[in-house]
């Protein structure tokens, strides 16, 4: 596309209108559902923890059991 033409400079205009706009309308749709889902409390998604509170326990547990808390591990 040549945008050093009046044509073409009207061309990349409109398309990046409409990229704008479908934009617009997809951050629209994304907060209307996210609204009801915060307010009755519901997941809203995102990136799963990896580990659970228990294996974290466990393994601090584990670790002061064997006397190297806190201490580098040197090879």
């Amino acid at each position: 596309m040549d945008t050093s033409t009046p044509m073409g400079s009207m061309i990349f205009t409109v398309m990046a209108a409409l990229a704008r706009m479908e934009l617009e309308i997809e951050r629209e749709r994304i907060t209307d559902s996210v609204a009801p889902r915060r307010a009755t409390g519901k997941d809203l998604g995102g990136r799963r923890p990896t580990f659970t509170d228990s294996q974290i326990r466990k393994t601090f547990r584990r670790t002061a059991s064997s006397g190297r808390a806190g201490r580098p591990q040197h090879p």
